[in-house]
């Protein structure tokens, strides 16, 4: 893998790590302030997915985009 390659990967999983990781946080502050609504559709877009779904898959992605970005960066 080239240097260019790497370098857009890594960048990459680092923005699907962050935006995963707000993604669980924001389920998690919503879990102490209004667990009632944890069973509910997390959007009228979405209605296949609810709140507590979503975290799950969230922190799930979280640590393989993390896992992927560390591998990344550390193999040179």
């Amino acid at each position: 893998m080239n240097e260019k390659t790497r370098h857009i990967l890594k960048a990459v999983f680092f923005t699907i790590f962050i935006y995963s990781l707000l993604g669980g946080l924001y389920i998690v502050a919503v879990a102490l302030i209004h667990p009632e609504t944890l069973d509910i559709q997390l959007s009228h877009l979405t209605p296949w997915i609810r709140e507590d779904t979503f975290g799950i898959l969230s922190w799930i992605v979280s640590f393989w985009s993390f896992l992927i970005w560390n591998i990344l960066r550390e193999d040179k």
